[in-house]
């Protein structure tokens, strides 16, 4: 969307640095002006600023699910990008709503990408949070995929 729309104004976090690299180069070859973040977002307190729009496509595959994964997606994605602990799937949603309710605009909206097996989990966890009216989108597959919320 940052070539299409000059005005806006992208900010991409990232825990990998190495994936941040390829953001920063995707961004120079369209033309794109993004400011860029390395952090672990479990541990940030804030962010630097007041956002529309949040888009987040977090940890969602629980580890034993890992065993059902097909080998070219293992072989080429990071584990830290795709693998959440059974014990708390959710830990990366319910960090992103509380640092949402701080950063988010007004009339802001959050989209998250989801474990298809999550689906009312991630509802019901952006209801309890204080935001309105979360909806659940299906994928070309019929799969549970987008939760999307607004304040």
């Amino acid at each position: 969307m940052g070539a299409e729309r000059k005005d806006l104004e992208v900010t991409a976090l990232d825990v990998d640095s190495d994936a941040l690299k390829v953001t920063e180069e995707n961004a120079r070859l369209h033309s794109v002006k993004i400011k860029v973040i390395q952090a672990d977002i479990l541990t940030v307190d804030r962010l630097p600023d007041t956002y529309n729009i949040i888009v987040s496509n977090p940890p969602y595959v629980t580890e034993s699910e890992r065993l059902l994964m097909h080998r070219n997606v293992l072989d080429y994605e990071p584990s830290l990008a795709l693998f959440v602990d059974d014990a708390d799937p959710l830990i990366f949603y319910r960090q992103i709503l509380s640092l949402a309710q701080e950063s988010l605009s007004a009339d802001g909206m959050v989209f998250f990408e989801i474990n298809e097996q999550l689906g009312a989990e991630v509802v019901a966890l952006c209801r309890r949070a204080g935001f309105k009216r979360p909806e659940l989108f299906k994928d070309m597959n019929g799969k549970d995929r987008i939760v999307f919320v607004s304040l």
